[in-house]
């Protein structure tokens, strides 16, 4: 995650009250934002952004939040990160960041995006595929929220699990059905779930091999994994997904991924 922060003549002002209000439609002047940003993307060979409105949401309720405070900030006193305020207005993704700034207008707000090596870094990251918006007009000038994620899409467990499932029969290995299956998917979840450094013994599974992971992209599988179904040692499959898990310091709400166990028969 990357935060960039460039800004020209920043306004040192007392702060001003600006009401807090849901999003509203994506404004002309928020669109040419986004299209001058697509513009150069396509110039530097990058793929173009699509509008999120949940992404724009939360760049909304900073950039009314920005022009309260005066001096502009990617976080303020009390305010949650940027992670957590795009996770709670909807936004689902493995990669996130942000660009701010103070202009008169939108050309002028994203020439100065392109000129500023951080802010320039964001907007043409060929990892990105979603942006959301907000200009908040105080002062005279334009308070300016741009926020760019790689976008995840939001999954159920069962629908991971359906997912895996696939790409595991895929290989060639059937997956358990009957009332072994259930079982044997109750304990790839039980596996899923168990915190690291704790055996996979304690769980009485009968399972030859045994293999969890978390990540963004769920339909594809593990090199290990993939050599494991690929050696003809196994024929027969169970998958269990659970709640993903991390760091402390790593709110699981923020980042969008999926963590799931595959056990083989």
């Amino acid at each position: 995650m990357r935060f960039a922060r460039a800004i020209r003549g920043l306004l040192g002002l007392t702060a001003l009250a600006v009401p807090l209000a849901a999003a509203v439609a994506q404004s002309p002047d928020e669109r040419k934002v986004m299209d001058l940003t697509n513009q150069s993307r396509a110039e530097a060979g990058a793929a173009p952004l699509q509008w999120d409105a949940a992404l724009a949401a939360a760049a909304r309720a900073h950039a009314l939040r920005m022009a309260q405070e005066g001096p502009i900030a990617h976080r303020y006193g009390g305010e949650p990160g940027l992670p957590e305020r795009a996770a709670t207005a909807g936004a689902r993704f493995s990669l996130i960041e942000e660009n701010i700034a103070v202009g008169q207008s939108p050309e002028q707000i994203h020439d100065g995006w392109m000129r500023s090596p951080g802010h320039h870094d964001n907007l043409l990251n060929p990892k990105i595929d979603r942006i959301g918006v907000a200009l908040v007009p105080a002062r005279g000038v334009l308070y300016a929220v741009a926020d760019y994620s790689q976008s995840v899409a939001a999954l159920t467990p069962a629908e991971v699990e359906s997912k895996v499932a696939a790409a595991v029969a895929l290989r060639g290995v059937t997956l358990l059905s009957g009332q072994a299956a259930q079982q044997a998917v109750d304990g790839a979840r039980r596996f899923c779930a168990l915190d690291e450094g704790k055996s996979a013994a304690t769980l009485g599974l009968k399972a030859s091999f045994l293999m969890r992971w978390q990540s963004p992209e769920i339909a594809k599988l593990p090199p290990e994994l993939a050599q494991a179904l690929a050696s003809g040692q196994y024929t027969q499959a169970a998958v269990g997904a659970c709640d993903p898990k991390g760091p402390a310091d790593t709110p699981q709400t923020a980042f969008t991924a999926y963590r799931v166990a595959v056990l083989l028969y």
